[in-house]
Order: C-alpha cells, then structure tokens, then sequence
C-alpha cells in the first residue's frame, strides 16, 4: 500500500519568538526600576508627605534605610532577571522537548505505515496497532489527525470482494486448483480481519470521553465509500466538532450502533448511504447542534432506529432519501427545535413508524415527499406545536395512518391528500369535517 504522507510539521513546532536575552533583561531591569519608583512615591503619597522639609539634616538612620531599599530594589530587579532567565529556559527546553517527541513521532510513523503496507496481513495488523497507539500518544491533534487519516484511507482503498465457499469451484475442480482457491480466501479473511479491525479502533476512540487519554472526538473522520460489512459501534460517542463523513458508505454488517450518541456540533454526513441489511440504532440520540446528513440514503432493508431520539437544535436532512424496505422508527423521538427535513423523500416499501412522536417545536418538512408503498403510521403522534409541513406531497399506493394524533392538522396534509380521501390514507374525522 502506498499512502501519501503529509507533512508531519505542527503549530507547537514553530520557531520560538523571543527577544535578544539583552534586550529582555535590559527591558526587565527597567520595568523592576519603574515599578519600585511607582510604589515608592506611592506610599509617600499615602503617608501625606506633601513637601520634603530641606533644612532638615539627612541623619544616619535615613542614610541606612536608603541604602535598604536600593538594595531592595535591586534585589528585586535580580530576582526578575532571574525568573525571565528561568522562562527563557524552560520555553527552549520545551520546545527542544516536542521536537524530540515529534522526530520520534516520524519515526515510528514511517515504521507503522511501512507495516501497513506489507504483503502479510499479520505485519498489516501490527501496522494498523501501531498507527492507532501512534495517535493515542501524539503530542499534538495534527499528528494525532495524521494517523486517523492513514487508517481511513486504509478503509477507502479497494479490496477484492469474498472469492466465495469451496462448494461454489465447479466439479472436477483439480486438488491444485481447490489448494489455491482456498489459499485465495484465506488472504481475503485475513485482510478483511485487518479492515474490521480499523472500524473497530475507531468506534472505541470515538466512544471514549473527550479531553481524556486515548480519545479520538473532535477529530475529522472520513470513511467516504467504504464498506461496513462488521459490527461497529458509536455508542454514547459525542461528535462536537470535526467533520465526520460516512458518504457514500455501505452498511451491511450485523448492527451499526449510534445509540446515546450526541450530535452537537460536528457536521456528520450519511449522504448516499446505503443501509441494506444492517441493523442501524440512533434510539435516544440527541441531534442539538450542527448538521447531519441523510441525503440520498437508501433505506433498503434491515432496521434503522431513532427511537426515542431527541432533535433540538441543528439540521438533519434525509433529502430524496429512499426508504424501500426494512423498517425505519422514528418511535416516541422528541422533535423540540432545529429542523427536520424529508423533502423529496421516497416511501415505497418500507414500514416507517412515528408513533406517539412529539411535535411540540422547530421545523418538520415532508414537503414533496412520496408516499407509494409500503406503511407509514403516525399513531400517537402529538402536533403540538412547531411547523410540520406536508406541502406537495404525494399519496400513491401503501398505507398511511393519522387517525390516532393529537393536535392540529399539519400544514398541507389534507390538500396534498385531495378529495375524496383514498382508502389506503387514514385521516382523523375532526379535520375532514374541518374541511366539509
């Protein structure tokens, strides 16, 4: 594997600014002087003296304390001098410091991405360990972003797809042939065992606390295209800043968890994500900041979950989503603020479910949606307040149930439906007599 390195410089390497050590000292000494001076007249200002009485004779007890608080006040100039000294020290010994840790950084960095480079994928595993213990121990985020940025452009890379079992080689298949088709998948286990191992660093760096050792939040995650045929979990991660990116990506693994998770201030995109088998949670996940993407995604199959999930804040789009199979719920999730927005979305073939879902604020928008299939049940549901808009849409084939709500008719909804209300559409009898 060939990666493009990027430069491994950062901030804290840059050249330390400091003034000419004479030039620091000179300008030391006189701040001492002109700070002494100042308390000084001070205190003679305090005490009253407004006038020095020139008759009088400078006697040796006055002599004595003048000669006390020159030497004060050049002690105290030392003592300043020193401690500039003692800074200029101590920032050269740092900066020397970090230039070691980010040389001995370099270092293994070459090493690992050698390693992740190598033909044996036990060498490649050791590379893929020695990568994430490298951004762990970064001494500063970029180099940390480094190696992040290495492992997902592993992820991106292609791969071979699953040569298949040994019961799919055609009969007569020779021993030589059979030994060497079986060779072929066990390479392609292997490396795939790399891969998985990549995600799996990942979801646990991203579910650690921000701020504490081993923790990878805030940093800029990109696993555009890539394959998530593996168990992974964000778990109570929170995406706070960065950019996250699953653009793009196909989720066929057993379970994609996002359960607990908090989107409050990264931009996190699903855009042309394909959901076709996984079973994906974002039950109670709290959306209170930044945006989220859905755009695109195709739906396909398995369970995706936003039970009890809560939208408060931010931006989350499922523009021309496609819902065409699975079940997608939306199950008690709170939508209390920020905006929701299914605009263009396609419901054909799945079961989406908002029941007893709250609408108590924010922005909600099925404007130009499609309803041709499958069932979407808004029982329970509470339009209690906000802006929930059905502009536009369209009903066509499936069925879609209103009639246990709570609350005023959504904006739209009845002329989008037209007269008289097809069988398969189920509205609440109040708001067709609103109408009659």
């Amino acid at each position: 594997m060939t990666v493009k390195r990027r430069s491994l410089s950062a901030p804290g390497d840059r050249e330390l600014r400091l003034w000419r050590v004479g030039r620091a000292l000179a300008l030391s000494f006189c701040v001492a002087v002109l700070v002494a001076g100042c308390v000084f007249f001070g205190l003679v200002y305090l005490l009253g003296f407004q006038e020095i009485d020139n008759t009088q004779k400078l006697d040796a007890k006055t002599l004595f304390d003048l000669v006390k608080l020159s030497f004060g006040v050049v002690a105290g100039a030392g003592a300043l001098i020193a401690l500039v000294v003692a800074y200029r020290r101590q920032r050269v010994d740092e900066a020397g410091a970090h230039r070691e840790a980010t040389r001995l950084h370099t270092e293994r960095f070459s090493q690992a991405v050698d390693k992740l480079g190598s033909d044996s994928p036990a060498v490649r595993l050791g590379g893929v360990h020695a990568l994430a213990g490298l951004a762990d121990d970064a001494p500063d985020d970029d180099l940390r972003q480094t190696c992040i940025d290495v492992l997902c452009a592993y992820l991106r890379l292609p791969f071979s797809p699953d040569p298949g079992d040994l019961s799919d080689l055609a009969e007569g298949t020779s021993e030589e042939q059979r030994d060497a088709y079986q060779e072929k998948r066990n390479r392609y286990r292997a490396l795939r065992e790399v891969r998985h191992t990549i995600l799996r660093l990942i979801g646990d760096h991203y579910r650690i606390p921000a701020g504490t050792h081993r923790s990878w939040q805030g940093c800029n995650l990109d696993l555009t295209g890539v394959t998530i045929d593996v168990g992974m979990s964000f778990r109570g991660a929170s995406f706070s800043g960065g950019h996250v990116r699953f653009t793009g990506a196909r989720f066929s693994g057993d379970y994609v968890r996002f359960d607990g998770a908090d989107f409050c201030g990264a931009t996190v995109s699903f855009a042309g994500a394909e959901f076709s088998g996984a079973n994906v949670h974002f039950d109670r996940a709290a959306f209170s900041g930044g945006s989220v993407y859905f755009d695109k995604t195709v739906f396909s199959g398995g369970t995706v979950v936003f039970d009890r999930a809560v939208f408060s804040d931010g931006y989350v789009f499922f523009l021309d989503a496609v819902f065409s199979g699975g079940v997608v719920r939306f199950g008690r999730a709170t939508f209390s603020g920020g905006a929701v927005d299914f605009g263009d979305a396609v419901f054909s073939g799945s079961e989406v479910r908002f029941f007893a879902a709250n609408f108590s604020d924010g922005e909600v928008s099925f404007d130009h949606t499609v309803f041709s299939g499958g069932e979407v049940s808004f029982d329970h549901a509470e339009f209690l307040g906000g802006d929930v808009s059905f502009v536009n849409a369209r009903f066509f084939g499936g069925h879609v149930r209103f009639d246990a709500t709570t609350g005023p008719v959504p904006e739209g909804l009845l002329q989008a439906v037209g007269t008289p209300t097809p069988a398969e559409i189920r509205l609440r009898s109040d708001w067709l007599s609103a109408t009659a």
